[in-house]
Order: structure tokens, then C-alpha cells, then sequence
């Protein structure tokens, strides 16, 4: 990669490509290229970030390495999770995607960094954990990473429990409650049984 960025750009519409390749000529920065191969950075124009937009851009990441930055009119929680999905390094509504503002999220992508403003950035991460938490739920995971089961165990620990006293209190095996504490202690990377009821302690579990 030369001192210039060679630039894709693409769009769900002649005018709205145009637009933004002509805000981009000129710079010094950037050069554009008419073969996503040959680009650094693609950017993709488009109104909304539809299903229909989401494969045609799949379809083009197919075809070239670069990183990608988004020029989005209509960002709604649709949009942001189809960037996550497509991996984009830049998001930018329409409106702010200034001739600055542009070269400045060209220049990170290129970098590997990314570009997304901070209300953008807070839904996002609220949509992540909402995520995360469906998926640890569905697999009787807790936001803190414990089973309902392994819960039960830590809280017993903490009681003084022995692990016989433990299997007999929750109707399990001795051997069960030892490898419920071992795949604990394992994953969580901890020393010993006094570690792991701290940890869970300090998790705000027990």
C-alpha cells in the first residue's frame, strides 16, 4: 500500500456513487479505482442496508480483500447488525459523510481500525449484549459465564459444603460435583476452590 489509498466505490444508485466519488476526487489522500481488486478500501453508498444490500455486498467482498466502510442514509438496528455481520470497518450516515469525514474512515479502515459515531457505537454494544445474553441463556449460561448449576455449587462452596454434602444436597453424584467444580475452575483459570468462590463473589453470583 502506497502513500495513496487506492479507492472502490460502489452504490445502491448511479446518483448517490457519483456523489461521494466526487466528494473523494481530488484528495490527496485517495485514489480512486474502478476495480474493487485493486482497491484498499471499498465504500458502499447505499440508502438503507437491506438483506438485498447485505448479499450484494457479500457478493463484492467475495471478489476483493479490502476493507470495507459503509455510507449509509437510513442506520436503524437493522443496519448496524448487517455491518457487524459484513464485517465493516466504517460506518457513516449519509449526512455526515463529509469529504473529511470520509478520507478520515478510509484512512482507519485502511489501518485496520474502525469509524462508527458514539450513539451508533452505544446501540450497537446494547444489541451485542443482547445477543450474548440470548445465546448464553439458550445454553443455561449466566451473564457472568456460570451455569444455574455451577451457581448452586459455588453458593454450597461458600456455605462450607463438602463435596459429598453437596451431591447429597442437590440430588447429584460426588464425581458429578467434582467435574462441575473442576470444568469451573478449569475455564475460569482458578487455583483452587477458595479461588473460585471468590471469583464467583466478586462476579456477583453468590
Amino acid at each position: 500500500m502506497g502513500s495513496r489509498l487506492d479507492v472502490f466505490v460502489t452504490g445502491g444508485d448511479p446518483i448517490s456513487e457519483v456523489g461521494v466519488a466526487t466528494q473523494l476526487r481530488g484528495r490527496p489522500e485517495v485514489s480512486l479505482v474502478d476495480d474493487p481488486q485493486r482497491a484498499d478500501v471499498v465504500v458502499v453508498v447505499v440508502d438503507a442496508l437491506t438483506d438485498d444490500v447485505a448479499q450484494m455486498v457479500r457478493s463484492l467482498q467475495q471478489r476483493t480483500e479490502a476493507a470495507l466502510v459503509l455510507v449509509v442514509s437510513l442506520v436503524d438496528e437493522r443496519c448496524l447488525l448487517h455491518a457487524l455481520e459484513l464485517g465493516a470497518a466504517g460506518l457513516l450516515r449519509r449526512r455526515e459523510a463529509t469529504p473529511e469525514g470520509l478520507v478520515a474512515a478510509i484512512n482507519k479502515a485502511a489501518r485496520g481500525e474502525g469509524t462508527l459515531a458514539p450513539d451508533l457505537l452505544g446501540s450497537l454494544m446494547r444489541q451485542v449484549g443482547q445477543i450474548q445474553r440470548g445465546v448464553l441463556a439458550a445454553n443455561g449460561v449466566g451473564p457472568a459465564g456460570f451455569s444455574d448449576r455451577e451457581v448452586l455449587v459455588l453458593r454450597l462452596l461458600a456455605e462450607g459444603l463438602d463435596t459429598e454434602e453437596i451431591a447429597a444436597r442437590l440430588s447429584y453424584s460426588p464425581r458429578t460435583i467434582k467435574n462441575v467444580i473442576h470444568h469451573v475452575m478449569i475455564r475460569m483459570r482458578l487455583r483452587n476452590r477458595a479461588h473460585a468462590v471468590a471469583y464467583a463473589m466478586r462476579s456477583g453470583i453468590i
